[in-house]
């Protein structure tokens, strides 16, 4: 049969069982014994037969494929995070398409082709969606998630860290730290995470009686950091930085110690968000509030999952904690242990 098309009935044939037998074989879950099993896989390999996952999804209605769609790859945070989170979801028996959108106009594009691909539901990673995707989405009955991101309006379910606890943490720490001109760097301001973590720092401060001392912005992005670094250390510099990720802060540093000549954190302390690999790393010894990606992945395929299934359509709104990692970017006061 090598030029010709196999299919479930020769495989059936061939193992001697029913084409039911074949089918329950190659669906995700279905039930059949070992020993149909092993007929069946054994049949299928000497004929070269592969199932058409496609025509499956046209009877069944569901494809077992998860749209995710990213923004962004450069913060260390998301490779690690979406390796994670495709893991778990072939370990549930989904296969996952990954697609990028650079920009917030190119993502409604991106949607049409996801839905043309049948998917069974659609994670969005560092992405913001309109109210009226969300609709469209729905009206096709295809559940979303947002991960690492959150909506203020609209129904959408989304996994995030507790970004305002976590500004909240960092400003206690450098505050219990003796610094009096404390400093903000933002990451893009459209974006949930970077509004959370400074809407949180700054009540931190204002609940001590303090002012943010000063405030750069560096989008997200390393180049950007250490211009928004010199800037800010022009005039009046301060004495300790809260950076508004770890991809950022890695900048932050070497720009004060490479270019500046300032001693982190003798002269000045530096704390970021996200604890990447590389705040371990001994020329930098981060202090950061991690993001708990274990947690924020289990929860977003327990989300996806029930919503696919109809077991729970609620939209649901996850805020998993960012623990602080001490280490020794930062001053540490006393009563604090790493």
């Amino acid at each position: 049969m090598a030029n010709e098309k196999v299919t479930s009935t020769d495989v059936a044939k061939l193992a001697g069982v029913s084409q039911s037998a074949v089918s329950r074989v190659f669906t995700p879950g279905g039930s059949a014994s070992k020993k149909t099993v092993d007929k069946v896989k054994k049949a299928a390999e000497e004929l070269g037969y592969r199932p058409n996952v496609l025509a499956r999804a046209m009877v069944s209605g569901k494809s077992r494929i998860i749209g995710l769609v990213v923004a962004y790859l450069n913060n260390q945070f998301y490779p690690d995070a979406l390796e994670k989170l495709s893991n778990r979801l072939q370990e549930e028996g989904y296969h996952v398409l990954v697609f990028m959108t650079h920009n917030a106009e190119g993502i409604e594009e991106v949607i049409d082709e996801i839905l043309d691909y049948q998917v069974d539901g659609i994670i969005a990673a560092s992405v913001d969606l309109s109210s009226e995707l969300a609709e469209r989405c729905r009206s096709f009955s295809v559940p979303i998630v947002l991960f690492n991101r959150s909506q203020q309006t609209g129904n959408f379910s989304s996994v995030t860290s507790d970004n305002f606890c976590g500004g909240m943490t960092a400003a206690e720490f450098l505050i219990a730290g003796g610094h009096k001109k404390i400093s903000y760097l933002a990451g893009q301001d459209s974006t949930s995470t970077q509004r959370d973590r400074e809407i949180g720092f700054r009540a931190g401060l204002s609940q001590a009686g303090m002012d943010l001392h000063s405030r750069g912005n560096g989008m997200f992005d390393m180049e950007k950091a250490s211009e928004a670094t010199i800037r800010m250390f022009e005039n009046d510099p301060p004495d300790a930085v809260f950076v508004a990720n770890d991809h950022m802060a890695l900048a932050v540093m070497d720009t004060l110690r490479f270019e500046l000549g300032l001693k982190v954190p003798e002269d000045v302390s530096v704390i970021g968000y996200d604890n990447v690999d590389a705040a371990s790393w001994p020329s930098y010894r981060l202090t950061t509030l991690e993001q708990c990606a274990d947690v924020m992945v289990s929860e977003t395929v327990r989300i996806i999952l029930q919503q696919i299934s109809h077991e729970n359509d609620a939209p649901q709104k996850v805020a998993i904690g960012s623990p602080l990692i001490i280490r020794q970017s930062a001053r540490i006061p006393g009563g604090w242990k790493r």
